[in-house]
């Protein structure tokens, strides 16, 4: 299977490729002219720390920068310190490998010796300093270590970049002179060492074979092995324990997800595994098609990425991961454009235009673009796409054909150290945004990752007394999809102690029903607590409170084998009025609407709240992009030891939502029918009747 068209006949064949090439060789002037091109001589420590302590935003990046000490947030701050330099330093490593490999490309694309000569010095003067670099003294005691970074796969990732560069440029006809290819030697050596000893602790000694730090080590290898034509260890790799396809069987579940359920380490991985089978290919070896015990494979796993993204072509930030990020999006774009041109999947179009969006790209504007991007209709298309369900994974998207609204929920496994207290998050889309998205994650060095962003209340689903649920795994115990209808029932029973929690989702051609029912065993009632997690302002009736009100947010903190719950306020703005009703005897109706930012479109909320229940707006953190631009929460609780959480969702005009029963519910479409239509909750879950 081919991947590639060589770059030289891509710009005679393809007007945009020669326009990207000048546009690329255009920025490597203006970082020669700004003096940047210097390989630093100390090493690069962890990126994750890379955030600002006060508002948890990532600190800005300027590549033209020799040096730096001093680090800006966007919100003003001036950050400094040895750990925020470290940080720098890989940021400006992996902008110099990147350079290096863009320089190649640009030569190979337009015949300008130059160009090689760029990435030909910037690979060598790294080739020379790397043995100097020492296996970093400065690492956490948890990190396999690496030499130019505090971990070996940063070290693995930032090697394929530099490998390929220098592949690219023998494929030109650049040499290296006795010196230069002596330093390119030692520098694999000694890279070839440091990835085999890594492979041999993760799958011998720690029996952790399918992390994702595997893929990578295995990816740096194939690109070593690539450059100096060793062909047996490249199969002995590929299949042997940990290589590439005992990794595919083991690392991914046989629905095609990352076996972490995370959307970020599914992209990570997989990037790995191209990388891997672009070395493989120059040896003849075909990787493309090939498949894991389970029928795993790369296309498979792309086609989840189609699958997964909203209809803006957005990613899900599911458990850890960033929710949009510069340098996640180039990763996404190089997958995308290879899902395009090697496989000829369409549902990539609109995840490949989001992804150059969020660059601030027009269109095939990127390094991506010109190695990766074929001759295929890589315009987004509108093609309808239906529900997927991935048991495996534990994940369901409901889509029907005419409703604007679907939905995706999750119900598998935690996630192991990527996974968050969030089983039954429920995230709402609309056909022009997402409106209750998974928050997404800031950078580990942030302590909201712990202290926020992985906990249960910052998640569409339900918390018990201000705690979190436990680590575990949810259940589908019904899924079912019509052209009309898809109706998925989730279950939990180990988030809580006592407590069994069963989410109902049925979408229809009109609207969207949640029904969350909760109850407890044990004697005493506590604060059950249904979270909505919207980006835009609820428009809705509310009374003011109490400017001291507060949810308070009970956050786990581990100190060695001791556990305590570190208490956190976050104020309470406002209750929500229902009609009459609560007062008495039966549930009134709160009445709701979301007004999108990205078009004229409206979604209408309807909420049963029985008497006892309290809607409230609780003023939060915001996402993972900028957690100082706070949202506002709903917040339905009640106080006792069971609960019915009703809410129904339609676009363009509201619904009327009444209760018959304890077990029985009406939703009528306001100006558009007046018969009711009825749904009943039974022992084998919802009912339309």
């Amino acid at each position: 299977m081919s991947t590639a068209i060589p770059l030289a006949a891509k710009v005679e064949t393809l007007t945009w490729a020669g326009q990207t090439a000048h546009k690329l060789k255009e920025e490597i002037d203006r970082l020669q002219q700004a003096g940047s091109l210097i390989v630093p001589k100390e090493p690069g420590g962890w990126w994750h720390q890379y955030v600002c302590p006060h508002h948890h935003t990532e600190l800005t990046f300027d590549e033209r920068f020799v040096d730096a000490s001093e680090f800006l947030c966007p919100h003003g701050c001036v950050i400094t310190g040895d750990a925020y330099r470290g940080a720098w330093l890989v940021f400006k490593h992996q902008s110099l490998a990147r350079v290096a490999l863009q320089s190649a490309a640009v030569y190979a694309a337009l015949g300008d010796v130059s160009y090689a000569q760029i990435s030909k010095r910037l690979l060598v003067e790294y080739a020379e300093q790397f043995p100097h670099y020492p296996v970093h003294p400065e690492a956490q005691s948890w990190m396999l270590k690496g030499r130019a970074f505090h971990q070996a796969l940063t070290e693995a990732i930032w090697s394929t970049t530099l490998i390929r560069a220098y592949l690219l440029l023998r494929d030109g006809g650049i040499t290296f002179d006795a010196k230069e290819q002596v330093a390119i030697d030692v520098f694999l050596g000694l890279l070839a060492g440091s990835m085999e000893e890594y492979r041999h602790i993760l799958i011998h000694e720690r029996n952790n074979a399918e992390n994702n730090y595997t893929a990578w080590l295995n990816a740096s290898l194939s690109c070593v092995y690539a450059a100096r034509g060793e062909q047996a260890l490249l199969e002995a790799l590929i299949e042997g324990q940990g290589g590439f396809i005992h990794h595919l069987s083991i690392g991914v579940k046989a629905d095609q997800f990352e076996f972490e359920g995370s959307t970020y380490y599914h992209v990570f991985v997989l990037r790995a595994y191209l990388i891997a089978a672009e070395m493989a290919q120059r040896f003849g070896i075909d990787l493309y098609a090939t498949t894991g015990a389970e029928g795993q494979s790369m296309r498979g796993m792309l086609e989840a990425l189609a699958d997964l993204a909203d209809d803006q072509g957005a990613l899900p930030a599911l458990h850890d991961g960033p929710l949009e990020r510069g340098p996640y999006a180039r990763e996404i774009a190089e997958i995308a454009e290879q899902g395009l041109a090697i496989y000829g999947i369409s549902g990539l179009a609109k995840v490949l235009r989001e992804a150059y969006r969020q660059l601030g790209a027009a269109g095939n504007e990127q390094l991506e673009a010109l190695l990766y991007g074929g001759g295929a209709d890589r315009a987004a298309t509108s093609e309808p796409r239906g529900s997927r369900l991935w048991p495996d994974a534990g994940f369901v998207i409901g889509r029907i054909a005419g409703n604007p609204l679907s939905f995706l929920a999750d119900f598998g496994e935690h996630g192991g150290s990527h996974g968050h207290y969030d089983k039954l998050h429920l995230t709402l889309m609309h056909q022009d945004q997402t409106l209750t998205p998974d928050l997404g994650m800031v950078p580990y060095g942030s302590s909201m990752r712990r202290s926020w962003f992985a906990e249960t209340a910052s998640h569409n689903t339900v918390s018990l007394a201000g705690q979190s649920q436990a680590p575990h795994e949810g259940r589908l115990k019904h899924y079912e999809s019509t052209a009309s209808s898809v109706y998925a029932w989730l279950q939990s029973m180990e988030g809580y102690e006592g407590c069994t929690m069963n989410r109902h989702l049925l979408l229809t051609e009109d609207w969207m029903l949640d029904w969350f029912q909760v109850e407890l065993s044990g004697d005493q009632p506590q604060a059950i607590e249904w979270w909505m997690h919207p980006v835009v302002a609820v428009e809705a009736l509310q009374q003011p409170l109490n400017p001291e009100a507060s949810y308070q947010l009970l956050v786990a903190e581990k100190v060695g084998d001791v556990t305590t719950l570190k208490e956190q306020q976050l104020p309470i703005t406002s209750r929500f009025v229902p009609t009459e009703g609560v007062a008495g005897n039966e549930a009134g109706e709160l009445q709701a609407s979301y007004n999108l930012t990205n078009s004229d479109a409206v979604i209408f909320h309807s909420a049963l709240v029985q008497p006892g229940d309290e809607i409230v707006a609780v003023q939060t953190p915001g996402d993972a992009v900028d957690p100082n631009r706070s949202l506002t929460a709903m917040l339905h609780r009640r106080m006792d030891h069971k609960a019915d959480f009703i809410h129904v969702y339609r676009a363009g005009s509201p619904v009327q939502l009444s209760q018959i029963t304890d077990h029985e519910i009406s939703i009528t479409v306001a100006n558009v029918s007046n018969e009711a239509v009825r749904v009943k909750m039974t022992d084998k879950g919802l009912q339309i009747l």
